[in-house]
């Protein structure tokens, strides 16, 4: 017997050190912390500007914040990719280029990064509201505007199922 309904998509749990939670057509809410010294302001640019150049090929980005020991992003990755390919690309890519610019050599990022599924519009926006507060809250901004590690697409919209 045939319907029409397509299936769920089915919640897949795997663990290395952490658990991560993997549910086709979710945004995910993502913490990658550094191995190495602070990033610079132009460090911090760099990543944010890589981070930036997925959006719409690898994932839809909704928002980023590339903190001098951490970043944070909100993304949703585009169908047949994997959250763990794009941690990949975008830990590599910008290990390298930090690499670079440093003189140095070796890891940059730690190995496995803290991820998970936004399961509801006012948790997007709780997310959301935390990146943009998180530079000021460290001390590095007194105005909001101010801070050039910040990327927001201006997009918040989630299926609710509350």
């Amino acid at each position: 017997m045939s319907s029409s309904r397509s299936e769920p998509p089915e919640l897949r749990i795997t663990r290395r050190h952490l658990p991560h939670w993997t549910l086709d057509g979710s945004i995910y809410f993502v913490t990658a912390r550094l191995a190495t010294r602070p990033l610079s302001a132009p460090e911090r640019r760099e990543v944010l500007a890589h981070v930036r150049s997925g959006d719409g090929r690898f994932y839809r980005l909704v928002a980023a914040v590339i903190m001098p020991d951490h970043l944070h992003l909100l993304l949703k990755p585009s169908p047949g990719i994997t959250l763990s390919r794009i941690m990949k690309g975008i830990k590599g890519v910008s290990a390298r280029r930090i690499n670079r610019r440093r003189g140095t050599r070796g890891r940059v990022w730690l190995h496995e990064s803290w991820d998970r599924v936004v399961r509801h519009q006012r948790e997007l926006l709780e997310k959301i509201d935390y990146m943009l507060y998180n530079p000021w809250k460290a001390g590095l901004i007194e105005d909001l505007r101010e801070y050039d590690g910040w990327y927001w697409s201006g997009e918040y919209d989630i299926e609710d199922d509350e």
